[in-house]
């Protein structure tokens, strides 16, 4: 038996009660993994090598920053 008739045998054995967790975990389970692009990559190393900016702060204080002229 694969893991997918296995799983879906299991998923007839849960009571209805606890089915929406179980929908919930597939939903994110299912979401495939993205793969950074060359900018997002280039930033990661950039942090990585000491430079780029850290901020630490509240969302508000980011938008603040971010808008300042």
């Amino acid at each position: 038996m694969s893991n997918r008739e296995f799983a879906k045998n299991l998923i007839d054995q849960i009571p209805e009660s606890r089915l929406l967790y179980v929908i919930s975990y597939l939903q994110g389970a299912a979401v495939p993994d993205e793969t950074p692009n060359a900018g997002t990559l280039e930033a990661f190393a950039e942090l990585e090598h000491g430079g780029g900016h850290r901020f630490s702060g509240t969302t508000e204080q980011l938008f603040a920053e971010l808008t300042e002229d």
